[in-house]
């Protein structure tokens, strides 16, 4: 693959064009990617609203009908239900684990199978996450193997 960079006068916006003889699944990704790079999550502690950048974030979990953000050292509350994080963030390298969580797959350090054929995904953080027997071929497929 080619790169190009040009640069643009002060004041333009930058683009990005894609030339191709077909649009197959790793420039559909490149380019999901590229579009959601500038979206952010609203994060609440309190009455404070946080802006979240999604490559920080370590999963999202539902508990009591409520949605926690759950980043490296830091809990928020979020207004979107789990099934809207879902459709939003899919293309950012998220996938549903459980029914309750959708975790981040580059703050994946290890995974290992363990009963009834869920698997279990050490975090970069320390912390365990469980992925049900579901959502294991979806997974073995995001990680390739």
């Amino acid at each position: 693959m080619k790169v190009t960079i040009e640069n643009i006068p002060d004041g333009s916006e930058p683009e990005i064009i894609v030339r191709c003889n077909e649009l197959d699944e790793s420039l559909l990704q490149m380019i999901h990617y590229i579009k959601a790079s500038s979206k952010k999550i609203i994060g609440l502690t309190g009455l404070q609203m946080h802006v979240i950048n999604p490559k920080d974030v370590f999963y999202f979990e539902s508990v009591d009908n409520k949605v926690f953000i759950y980043c490296k050292e830091k809990v928020f509350e979020s207004k979107l239900r789990l099934y809207e994080i879902e459709t939003e963030y899919v293309n950012l390298g998220f996938f549903r684990a459980s029914k309750s969580t959708i975790l981040n797959i580059s703050k994946i350090e290890s995974v290992s199978p363990i009963f009834y054929g869920r698997f279990e995904a050490l975090l970069q953080n320390g912390e365990k996450v469980y992925i049900s027997r579901q959502y294991v071929p979806i997974l073995k497929r995001e990680l390739g193997l």
